[in-house]
């Protein structure tokens, strides 16, 4: 066999091994992470490891439902190369909405989820006029939304937590309390069985509707998808208020799993639903926002925290872990649209 043939060959196999690990590459990581944090907390008291219990398992499912539930409305404005970095103070507008109607007003459940979702459509809207009528770029766009809402919400709580029994600012005592029913959506099953219903709703939308397909043409080509015929600001505007409504949605199950309103709860989810939306472009090679991948995204963010805590990890050093993943993730991403 000649030098030439050995070449051809060792090429060939070096970028099936590449393909290979830009397509399964995220979901190789958290194999691999899964392995290293079983071994890593081994309890040897036990002979067992305290990550692979049945209940920790449950406890990181619980931890990225919000984040995968917020995430999912980020794909729907990645799907038309749109950004909406609004989603964390939408989240936490949410969050301090639905409690103000439980303790302040004493309103009945079913009313409030649906007022705290409708009245978030705001969010929509202004990032709707904002980069769609004045064609302001998506992130600077949002970027100001979100210090906007931040504001509102500091504003209508006057500047703290909402909790039961507490004072209001007129001096009154609230006497609304936070239903059991509704606590009981922000615990297992629940939070884990609404985040897989929403995951399956994006996943048909995006996958099996021509308006997912759209979305995704606008998103690829906006001049070819409007020389189609497709009204291309119409879907623009329908990405946005599904991300809005997707994180009013995630605030709504942090008021429910927490059972108060603490102060920017919400935009501390805001990197990791970006995180996990991002890391999806690369699963199964992609190399677009899709629902399966913002999932993995997810379960990804979820797995690290989860692992690097019970390895006694500082909280402050995660986010060079956690950008770190997100920095491979996109590299494998565009390396992969760069071979394409």
């Amino acid at each position: 066999m000649s030098g030439k043939t050995l070449s051809a060959n060792n090429n060939a196999g070096g970028k099936k091994v590449m393909e290979f690990i830009t397509k399964w590459g995220t979901l190789l990581t958290i194999l691999l992470l899964f392995i290293v944090f079983t071994f890593g907390n081994w309890n040897k008291a036990t002979n067992s490891s305290i990550f692979l219990t049945g209940n920790n398992m449950i406890t990181i499912l619980r931890s990225i439902s919000i984040t995968a539930i917020i995430a999912i409305g980020l794909t729907f404005s990645l799907a038309v190369n749109g950004m909406d970095l609004s989603i964390g103070a939408t989240a936490n507008f949410a969050d301090f909405l639905i409690m103000t109607m439980f303790v302040w007003y004493n309103i009945n459940m079913g009313v409030s989820i649906f007022l705290t979702l409708i009245i978030c459509l705001v969010v929509a809207f202004i990032n709707c006029i904002l980069i769609v009528k004045l064609r302001i770029p998506d992130m600077v766009a949002t970027l100001s939304v979100m210090f906007m809402f931040q504001g509102v919400a500091m504003t209508y709580s006057n500047g703290g937590a909402i909790t039961e029994r507490m004072v209001r600012p007129n001096g009154e005592a609230s006497k609304g309390l936070v239903p059991a029913a509704f606590r009981a959506m922000g615990k297992e099953p629940w939070l884990i069985i609404i985040m897989l219903a929403v995951v399956a709703f994006a996943f048909f939308f995006l996958n099996y509707t021509k308006h997912g397909r759209y979305m995704y043409a606008v998103g690829g080509n906006p001049e070819a998808a409007r020389l189609s015929g497709i009204p291309v600001n119409k879907y623009k505007i329908l990405a946005y208020f599904l991300s809005s409504i997707f994180a009013a949605l995630g605030g709504v199950f942090i008021a429910a799993r927490v059972g108060t309103a603490q102060v920017n709860a919400g935009a501390a989810y805001l990197m990791p639903a970006v995180a996990a939306a991002y890391i999806g472009f690369s699963v199964a090679g992609a190399g677009k926002p899709n629902a399966i991948g913002t999932l993995a995204g997810a379960v990804l963010v979820g797995l690290l925290e989860n692992g690097l805590i019970m390895m006694s990890v500082p909280y402050f050093a995660m986010d060079i872990v956690k950008g770190g993943v997100l920095a491979i993730a996109l590299a494998l991403t565009y390396s992969q649209k760069k071979n394409n």
